[in-house]
């Protein structure tokens, strides 16, 4: 049960204080990842790394290192303590629901440059041409997609490998963020990146739309969104959260977005009507129903019996 309490405890800590303003251990390891990446990918610096095979294999060794380094170090600790504390490194869900409210807040307030600069925490897209439903519903899809992301996964493997879960799913995650894209820089070398992230989420996403679905007022319509339009979402993992947030809300989302490296299609998710402002904090309510619910769902899996070494 230890394990079980530490996530509890860890937690409550997330919902009460949220992300630490200085010294957060995530930013820490994405200062060393950033050092290490550029070090790797310069061509000043590593000249090898000239050929789509040489940047891959890098990404490759990249991210094996600095997960597997992670994990490594989660895996030296267990018991309530060590898991909370893990627990409350890796979780976001309290900055996420803050970062959505001070969007809604400055719409609220007619102020729209300053929505969009708030909503540039949230998302990659470019704000300048967004007006306040864009606003609103980007901020609405990256709820639904961090709640995943930022809560359910990292609840799912601290259940199921404690600290060596949260933080090997957080180091994933976090360079999933930093060099996951399809730039020229990246595209190759981010590659692995991407990919294990992706395999990471897939069993967390499902559970996410699942708990979405159920937590939310429209379950039926929740279900037959994730079914017939999460294919349309370009990734395997957010399309099944957000269609399912989409039936659930009533709303529809996806659409085209425009971000710093091109344009991306991202479907219609749900046959509801298209965001506004006022859905904002609908889908905060919604995220925390997820997030209390898969707390749950991770006791229960962190409170079975494991086998102990003979």
């Amino acid at each position: 049960m230890s394990r079980a309490l530490g996530l509890v405890l860890g937690y409550a800590a997330d919902q009460l204080f949220g992300d630490p303003r200085r010294f957060h251990p995530v930013a820490g390891f994405g200062v060393v990842a950033s050092a290490l990446e550029r070090q790797l990918v310069s061509t000043r610096s590593f000249a090898p790394l000239t050929s789509r095979l040489d940047r891959r294999t890098a990404g490759i060794a990249y991210t094996g290192v600095l997960v597997g380094g992670a994990a490594a170090m989660g895996g030296r600790f267990d018991g309530t303590v060590p898991t909370a504390l893990a627990t409350y490194a890796v979780l976001g869900g309290r900055s996420l629901a803050r970062e959505a409210t001070a969007v809604h807040d400055h719409l609220q307030r007619g102020d729209l440059d300053a929505a969009r600069e708030q909503v540039t925490h949230l998302v990659g897209r470019n704000p300048s041409q967004l007006g306040p439903d864009d606003i609103a519903r980007a901020t609405v899809e990256s709820v639904a997609e961090n709640t995943s992301d930022a809560v359910v996964a990292p609840l799912f493997w601290g259940a199921v490998a404690g600290p060596a879960g949260l933080l090997g799913y957080r180091a994933a995650n976090t360079l999933d963020a930093m060099v996951g894209h399809r730039t020229p820089r990246h595209e190759q070398f981010g590659w692995a990146s991407a990919r294990f992230d992706d395999a990471l989420n897939l069993a967390p996403a499902r559970l996410a739309a699942a708990l979405a679905a159920a937590a939310g007022g429209n379950p039926r319509d929740a279900v037959n969104a994730w079914r017939r339009d999460a294919p349309q979402h370009p990734s395997p993992n957010a399309g099944p959260v957000e269609a399912s947030f989409a039936g659930s809300l009533g709303l529809q989302l996806g659409g085209t977005n425009v971000y710093a490296g091109g344009v991306e299609d991202r479907g219609h998710l749900g046959h509801g009507k298209p965001p506004t402002v006022a859905d904002i904090p609908r889908a905060n309510r919604l995220a925390a129903r997820v997030g209390w619910a898969a707390l749950g769902v991770s006791v229960l899996l962190a409170s079975r019996p494991r086998r102990q070494p003979s």
